[in-house]
């Protein structure tokens, strides 16, 4: 995916806010995929994901939020 305002294709945390605001399904599939080959990505997507909780209609970071919740329990 190509991120607004970025000049790379790493998952910084704007990218990862990016895709997780922007992304379609085969991009969720690469952040999935980053993740799992590299779990210090668990952090960040919390952290991108956090600000987000307490709005009911951020479901997509809701979803990334469950996510990292349930890889950290499963690790």
């Amino acid at each position: 995916m190509l991120h607004r305002h970025l000049n790379h294709q790493r998952f910084t945390l704007a990218a990862i806010d990016d895709v997780i605001a922007r992304g379609r399904w085969q991009d969720w599939a690469d952040l999935r995929r980053a993740v799992l080959a590299d779990r210090a990505l668990l952090d960040k997507v919390e952290q991108v994901c956090r600000p987000y909780v307490c709005d009911p209609y951020a479901q997509r970071h809701h979803f990334w939020m469950h996510y990292v919740k349930e890889h950290r329990t499963a690790a």
